[in-house]
């Protein structure tokens, strides 16, 4: 039984897979299931044995493959030597994701390039507006704890930071994704992280 359990999130994950490449490739409404299934080496037997249909499987890839986001928002609140650091290891380990995550890269290619406002595709959004409103509340904690530790302005609004931080983060991503030919992210990095660090350390 834990080697047909093993065998079938294989299939799901090989699934998944070939979705999020045709899903950021071609976009969520120019993608079929029969697509997906060549894609994945499957017809569409398996793709309905997992997923009731393609809205279901593009929930799932979303689902998954922001799960690091969602370990960097629990590693934000864990153990760092002060809060203004954990907001720079949280930036440097979005921008890692990126450039050495595929599936995290593709995510984001589908959510700001490949996905069409429609209501079949509602529900994946509200709950990745629901993602970004705790990224930003996050890190406007720990903006509050910096002012608190005297690391920053008490003057400045600790949320107007942490959207400030957040629309640094995803100008960078949504710039690379369309046009990664304008720059070399991976070059790039330790010039933007320290752009970001000049400016916490200002404000």
């Amino acid at each position: 039984m834990r080697r047909t359990k093993e065998d079938a999130e294989k299939t799901r994950l090989r699934i998944i897979e070939a979705a999020l490449t045709l899903f950021s490739r071609n976009g969520y409404s120019n993608t079929t299931l029969a697509m997906i299934g060549t894609e994945a080496g499957f017809s569409r037997g398996p793709i309905y044995w997992h997923f009731k249909n393609k809205d279901d499987l593009y929930q799932a890839v979303l689902s998954y493959s922001q799960e690091p986001l969602e370990r960097l928002i629990q590693q934000a609140h864990e153990g760092a030597d002060s809060p203004l650091e954990a907001i720079e290891r949280f930036a440097a380990d979005w921008m890692e994701l990126l450039t050495g995550d595929a599936w995290f890269r593709q995510s984001f290619e589908i959510l700001l390039n490949k996905t069409e406002l429609t209501e079949a595709v509602a529900g994946v959004l509200d709950r990745e507006r629901r993602l970004t409103t705790t990224v930003v509340d996050t890190l406007a904690e720990l903006f509050t704890l910096s002012q608190r530790q005297q690391l920053v302005s008490p003057q400045l609004d600790a949320r107007q930071l942490g959207l400030l931080t957040y629309t640094y983060l995803m100008g960078i991503t949504q710039s690379w994704l369309f046009a990664p030919q304008l720059f070399d992210l991976g070059n790039e990095q330790a010039f933007f992280l320290g752009r970001l660090r000049a400016m916490l350390h200002h404000g």
